[in-house]
């Protein structure tokens, strides 16, 4: 775990998105040190005035490319959560061409209690995991 959601706009292609899933998920392994199978991503695409994602007075201009990311994530270290912004950034422009501005994300901290699976079992409890 970490699950990640991703807001899109609508119109990319089936290799796009899995490009996008592809390029998030090397710098999750990477920043976050997860297994290669701790992958859980799901798409939402959206037409595009059902996305405001202005700039909070930042002046960052934003394109039709803008990518919203929601990771859920157990508590992470400082150090963990800059890196973890850092390349997916990097590796979303490296690997898709999405520009650094056109990238949003936040994180949720939650605890082992919130996650169950599968089975109706919370295994970061049970010591399954």
């Amino acid at each position: 775990m970490p699950l990640l959601k991703f807001d899109i706009v609508e119109g990319r292609t089936e290799a796009e998105i899995t490009a996008i899933l592809d390029a998030a998920h090397e710098a999750v392994l990477e920043a976050l040190e997860v297994p290669e199978r701790d992958r859980y991503q799901i798409v939402t695409q959206h037409k595009p005035y059902e996305m405001q994602i202005l700039d909070t007075g930042l002046g960052i201009e934003r394109s039709k490319d803008i990518v919203v990311i929601t990771v859920f994530s157990n508590k992470r270290t400082y150090d963990k959560k800059e890196a973890l912004y850092k390349l997916l950034v990097k590796k979303l422009e490296s690997k898709v061409g999405i520009s650094p501005t056109d990238v949003m994300i936040s994180i949720f901290e939650n605890s082992d209690e919130d996650w169950s699976f599968a089975n109706g079992v919370a295994q970061f409890m049970t010591g399954d995991l």
